[in-house]
């Protein structure tokens, strides 16, 4: 294929970007790229701890996608080993191990849902199982001697630690050189990765270069704060807008995020063309409001068309703005004689994910029956063959109750 002149791919790559390490790195890469007209190889590394992703995830993923339409070649590593290890970025204890079966159960699903953003057909999938799991004691040993314990004892996380007298496993060295030694091996030109992978990126670059390679640059992209304004976004923060969510809950927690956020989230997470992210700054601060249903409309548009994102703004329109009950709500019927408990029954049509959520939500005054607030989390339900009422969970989830 023909690539882009280099200032232009440049321009599409720095977008967002908290820094490239070393940027002129990256240009000479990339002038060889286009007069031998052969791709870079852009490596991307998940350990899939969880298998649900969200917005905070998109960021980098997005990034890869830029480069896949760049027409650079893309690998996303599965941590399949890695991630038994657990990564100590950011962490002030030692992560839990998890099983590879857990890991590459996870990792389907990871992909599964990165193929919302990412072109599958462009992207090679690989396991680090598949190399490191290779590996003899002795090669961990020859791996180990490349890097010393001062250089790793400088890394932030686990400066901390050992200042504050917390544990740090030996393991959780290895995770460093691992992680690098995927870079070796792949032989990747560039590595992604957020602001809190800046020392793993870099270790990739020293065992490279010892390797005899030319050793990769590392892009860096910036931690997205979530909803609260506050955290990182994280399901642990319940801060965070998901990929799999549905269409109106994603319109609807798009707006809920603070002004100050506006321009970044339309940066980072929206294909809005360059040229236009100047426009949209002065907007975002003269006009907050409807810079906001703009964000939350390319938002979810990138998810669900543009069909599904007007229709999710005009269902915000009428259960938030107008306070109406939207007129083509799902239904749900109980046997009559049946008593339920209102926590099952939220869960049950999962309205919320479990009996702990119903009752956070029933005591925070978030759900009511025919329009009247439910504050008892101890209510209880008589089903009958004339049971017929609008249950209300939260701002945007609407169900009509029948008897059968």
């Amino acid at each position: 294929m023909a690539f882009l002149p280099v200032k232009e791919q440049l321009e599409i790559i720095k977008r967002g970007t908290v820094e490239i390490v070393p940027e002129e790195e990256l240009v000479l890469k990339l002038e060889k790229s286009f007069k031998l007209n052969t791709p870079l190889r852009i490596k991307l590394g998940c350990d899939p701890t969880r298998p649900d992703l969200h917005l905070g995830h998109s960021v980098i993923l997005r990034k890869m996608r830029q480069f896949q339409d760049l027409g650079h070649h893309c690998i996303l590593i599965i941590g399949d080993f890695t991630g038994m290890i657990g990564d100590p970025s950011g962490a002030n204890k030692t992560r839990p191990s998890l099983t590879k079966e857990d890991v590459r159960e996870n990792g389907k699903t990871y992909f599964e849902q990165a193929s919302k953003i990412l072109d599958p057909q462009k992207t090679e999938i690989v396991y680090n199982a598949d190399w490191l799991g290779n590996m003899k004691f002795e090669d961990v040993i020859r791996l180990a001697s490349k890097f010393t314990v001062a250089r790793m004892i400088e890394r932030d996380d686990f400066t901390k630690r050992y200042e504050s007298n917390e544990p740090i496993s030996l393991h959780e060295f290895l995770y460093p050189l691992a992680q690098g030694q995927d870079s070796v091996h792949l032989r990747s030109d560039v590595e992604l990765g957020g602001s809190d992978q800046k020392f793993n990126l870099l270790v990739g670059r020293q065992l490279q270069r010892e390797d005899g390679q030319d050793p990769q640059v590392c892009l860096m992209m910036p931690l997205l704060v979530g909803t609260d304004g506050t955290h990182k976004m994280s399901k642990s923060y319940d801060n965070y807008i998901g990929l799999d969510e549905d269409a109106n809950n994603m319109y609807g927690k798009s707006l809920s995020i603070p002004d100050q956020l506006i321009y970044d989230y339309f940066e980072l997470v929206t294909d809005v063309p360059l040229e236009e992210l100047p426009v949209l700054k002065q907007k975002a601060e003269t006009d907050p409001r409807n810079a906001k249903h703009d964000l939350a409309l390319a938002i979810t548009e990138l998810y669900y068309g543009k069909e599904a994102a007007i229709k999710a703004r005009e269902h915000f329109e009428q259960t938030v703005i107008k306070k109406e009950i939207p007129d083509d709500i799902p239904e749900f019927s109980f046997a009559a004689g049946e008593q339920i408990r209102l926590i099952q029954l939220i869960t049950s049509i999962k309205f919320a994910p479990s009996n702990g959520e119903s009752r956070r939500l029933i005591q925070q005054g978030g759900v009511s029956i025919d329009g009247e607030t439910v504050s008892d989390i101890n209510a209880e339900i008589s089903i009958d063959a004339e049971t017929s009422f609008v249950l209300k969970v939260g701002k945007r989830k609407f169900g009509k109750i029948t008897g059968k």
